[in-house]
């Protein structure tokens, strides 16, 4: 296999209406969930053998959350990363360019990606082109295009896939979607998310030192740091485009607030918290989507932002309008004390009620009201764990909750409130041809174009 590519020119699909529709016609039959289509063995006692791509930071969890597998192979662009994962799995096949790991495919069932998010959907297509089942850190992919790609990949190899949004398997979400889902709070005609970390581009250093961010930045900076020891800058930089090293950049997550690297905590924490409405409001595409709240820099996602999205009637389901917020900016109804304080929360507004959640608690509003509420016997099985749930898919053929059909909807969601931000317009939006049809100038936050020697196909 060429090292620049995913597969061979042969194989180039291209987004239309046909591949769109089947995509989503798939999706709700034998993928809807996640099911496999192939399986490794019925046996649970069996072990995978699993590919690790990325084994430092987030990917060093994921890597030990799997280990009760075989880890037959580990690639990560920093050595030091390599050799650490390297001494618990001595064994595995070692490579610091992970396309290197495809040239021997036979050699594993299942792969597990923590790259950093501009690499994302290069190291996963390649998998599921071959059939290998696949995790994969969120957001799933670096912008809206690629996430489409990766949808219809899926769907087409029907393996098991799972994005990591970890709080997903937790029992707290599970009883809010079931309280939703049964009309608690009536017909929910609004839901607003919030998260108060600020990491980003702040309008002055002493606005970022306020936000408590990692790193205080104004712009691209013009030194050149010496790249540290182990550490394969090119390969990190993979298909963005080329700049010298620095340490604004690397190590993580300091590369997420870059727009060549990541998407901000819209993508990040988004992944996260909207997901919650996502699931209890069975969301996909938006109609419209609207963002601003904070200055446009061309190379820096915002510490502060806003994006509103509506959505269209869905079955017996209202309309609905759903606002993201982080940083400064809170809901309203936060503002002017009308519910409780929570620093970072998901809100369901509906005709009986509301639901206030988090992590890990909720409460329904206003508290008398429900004093004596009756709640639904539970409905949605209890988790085997994120990671478990992956691995029990890989080797059984049972869904996933994660699966890449619902995070690819979830995903180009997110992104699409930073691609409004970014063109600094409200957007009307057509999932069948990938357009912002009122808004052309959307279309290069929507697919870039990629450093040389890079390709997705």
């Amino acid at each position: 296999m060429p090292r620049h590519r995913s597969a061979s020119k042969n194989t180039r699909r291209s987004i239309s209406r046909r591949t769109f529709f089947s995509a989503s016609a798939a999706a709700a039959g034998a993928l809807t969930l996640g099911s496999p289509a192939i399986v490794r063995g019925q046996n649970l006692n069996d072990r995978l053998n699993i590919a690790v791509i990325g084994a430092g930071g987030r990917g060093r969890s994921n890597m030990d959350s799997v280990s009760s597998e075989n880890i037959v192979a580990l690639s990560d662009v920093n050595q030091n990363n390599l050799g650490i994962a390297a001494e618990k799995h001595p064994k595995a096949r070692q490579v610091a360019d992970f396309r290197k790991l495809y040239d021997h495919a036979n050699e594993f069932d299942a792969v597990v990606v923590s790259t950093c998010e501009h690499t994302h959907a290069f190291a996963t297509l390649p998998a599921l082109q071959l059939g290998k089942h696949v995790y994969c850190e969120k957001p799933l992919t670096h912008n809206i295009w690629e996430a489409r790609i990766i949808r219809e990949a899926a769907v087409k190899a029907g393996v098991a896939t799972q994005m990591g949004t970890q709080i997903h398997a937790g029992d707290n979400y599970r009883r809010v979607v079931e309280l939703i889902q049964t009309g608690a709070i009536g017909a929910v005609s609004e839901a607003h998310v919030w998260v108060s970390r600020a990491w980003g581009w702040h309008e002055s250093e002493e606005a970022c030192k306020k936000a408590n961010d990692i790193v205080c930045v104004q712009d691209r900076p013009e030194t050149v740091d010496p790249i540290p020891e182990g550490l394969d800058w090119d390969m990190w930089l993979g298909p963005a485009p080329l700049r010298p090293f620095n340490n604004v950049y690397f190590p993580g997550p300091k590369w997420y607030r870059w727009w060549d690297f990541g998407n901000g905590t819209m993508s990040d924490l988004g992944s996260h918290w909207i997901d919650l409405p996502f699931w209890a409001l069975n969301l996909d595409y938006p109609l419209t989507i609207e963002s601003g709240g904070a200055p446009i820099h061309p190379e820096i996602a915002p510490a502060s932002m806003f994006a509103k999205y509506t959505y269209a009637k869905r079955g017996d389901r209202p309309p609905v309008k759903v606002t993201w917020y982080q940083g400064v900016h809170k809901p309203e109804i936060w503002k002017e004390g009308k519910i409780p304080q929570w620093g970072s929360g998901v809100l369901f507004i509906g005709d009986q009620g509301m639901l206030l959640a988090d992590y890990g608690k909720h409460t329904l509003l206003p508290e008398e009201k429900f004093k004596d509420f009756k709640r639904p016997e539970p409905f949605i099985p209890k988790s085997l764990g994120h990671h478990a749930e992956w691995i029990h898919a890989c080797k059984t053929g049972d869904p996933t909750t994660c699966n890449f059909v619902y995070a690819d909807w979830l995903t180009e969601a997110n992104h699409l409130g930073n691609v409004a931000f970014r063109a600094g317009k409200k957007l009307e939006w057509d999932p069948k041809t990938l357009k912002a049809t009122n808004a052309p100038e959307a279309d290069r936050f929507i697919k870039r174009q990629y450093r040389k020697g890079w390709e997705l196909v």
